[in-house]
């Protein structure tokens, strides 16, 4: 019998807790989000099945008096630390740097994650200023990619989120965000449209 067929039959005979324990196991040693493809592959069920299981041992986590969440998004899942006690880690760890994004950073971010897909003339519009630094800062923080050319003169670029702002956000999907009172609401208002996203989050969340 080889290694591969063990290792499935010893999966097999868990009971759902021990295989809550082992993805826990694995996710904790993984530490970066994983795919339910993998997971699956792993644990020798569905991408479906493992969401199920992922969800099921995210409710043990996240309603309980831990320093750790279980981070369920939309293709994979990720063990993160708390932002209650990032304080902490960075001291712990020496971090100094405290990753703050810049309120113009954040504001691009916020009418990105609203009206994605948008181009980078869109977002000018709506700030009426120049956004070439804040665009280029998130995407090379992975919040925020290209997700295609606009069909238009010029073939402008469209931004839209990536699943770093998921995971940095520590939401599961774009339906997760607070909802805005208007769809416009980011046209009309963009700064004050940033703190629907959060104060809190103004921290790029160097230790999830």
């Amino acid at each position: 019998m080889s290694e591969t067929n063990l290792q499935q039959q010893t999966i097999e005979l868990l009971n759902d807790d021990e295989q809550k324990a082992a993805l826990e196991a694995v996710l904790f040693a993984a530490g970066y989000p994983l795919s339910f493809e993998k997971l699956g592959e792993t644990f020798g069920k569905s991408e479906k099945e493992m969401r199920y299981l992922a969800e099921e041992l995210a409710s043990e986590y996240n309603r309980a008096d831990r320093g750790i969440l279980l981070l369920v998004m939309e293709e994979s899942c990720q063990l993160c630390s708390k932002e209650q006690y990032k304080d902490y880690i960075r001291t712990a760890m020496g971090i100094r740097s405290s990753g703050k994004l810049s309120n113009s950073c954040l504001e691009v971010l916020a009418i990105v994650a609203y009206s994605q897909p948008v181009t980078k003339a869109y977002i000018e519009q709506v700030r009426g200023v120049d956004c070439s630094w804040a665009i280029g800062t998130l995407c090379d923080k992975q919040l925020i990619e290209a997700k295609g050319r606009l069909d238009a003169p010029g073939k402008p670029i469209l931004y839209g989120t990536t699943m770093e702002f998921l995971r940095v956000f520590g939401i599961g999907s774009l339906e997760e965000l607070p909802n805005c009172d208007s769809p416009l609401a980011v046209r009309q208002d963009p700064v004050e449209q940033t703190t629907i996203i959060s104060e809190e989050s103004k921290e790029e969340a160097l230790t999830k």
